[in-house]
């Protein structure tokens, strides 16, 4: 588990702000920070909204199981899942409990920490492709299993996300979500135009 700090770089988001829409939360988040307690940090860039049972993408659209129950608990939460065998991915509950809606994470501007970051993904040769996707950042973080269903607003987890001052971009248009097989009409994927650390379809 991460070190954790008394003081983080900016106002931690509080649970009002998660208790909302997915497809409101989503945008804006971007430009929020995702921070973890021993300083690594980065931007929001790209996120994707996924809304319970309207939603064929979503993990909870045929209801809740083992896997997916931290989705239909309260917002603020973290929900990280394993995918493709090999992948963690992030996001943040929203909305009311039991409706199972998130925000998934899917790219970060590296800002703090990169020694850090560099140190988890070796391989990496451009700083740029640290946090380029949802599995790279979670990776870069630190995030697995353990922090499923942890508390980023109460924060005392090693894990949070952070206002510092940066605005949302206004006006984001969706997009189409990346690697989904249903709900491809669903324009619930915003992204932060010409970052170059959000992710390649």
């Amino acid at each position: 588990m991460a070190r954790r700090r008394t003081t983080w770089p900016g106002d931690i988001l509080p649970r009002s702000f998660f208790e909302r829409d997915a497809r409101e939360v989503g945008p804006q988040l971007l430009n929020k920070v995702l921070a973890c307690a021993d300083g690594r940090a980065g931007r929001i860039v790209e996120v994707e909204a996924y809304v319970g049972a309207i939603d064929p993408a979503a993990h909870t659209y045929r209801g809740k199981t083992k896997r997916n129950a931290v989705m239909f608990g309260p917002a603020g939460h973290m929900y990280v899942y394993f995918t493709y065998g090999m992948h963690w991915c992030a996001n943040t509950v929203c909305g009311d409990e039991g409706e199972g809606n998130g925000v998934l994470i899917r790219a970060l501007e590296p800002i703090a920490g990169l020694d850090l970051m560099r140190a988890a993904r070796p391989k990496i040769r451009r700083d740029k492709e640290l946090c380029s996707g949802p599995a790279r950042l979670t990776q870069a973080l630190g995030i697995t299993g353990e922090q499923n269903g942890i508390d980023l607003v109460r924060a005392r987890d090693g894990y949070t996300v952070l206002d510092d001052g940066t605005p949302a971009p206004e006006n984001v248009p969706g997009s189409a979500r990346i690697g989904i097989r249903e709900g491809t009409d669903l324009l619930w994927r915003w992204y932060i135009a010409g970052n170059p650390n959000v992710s390649k379809p």
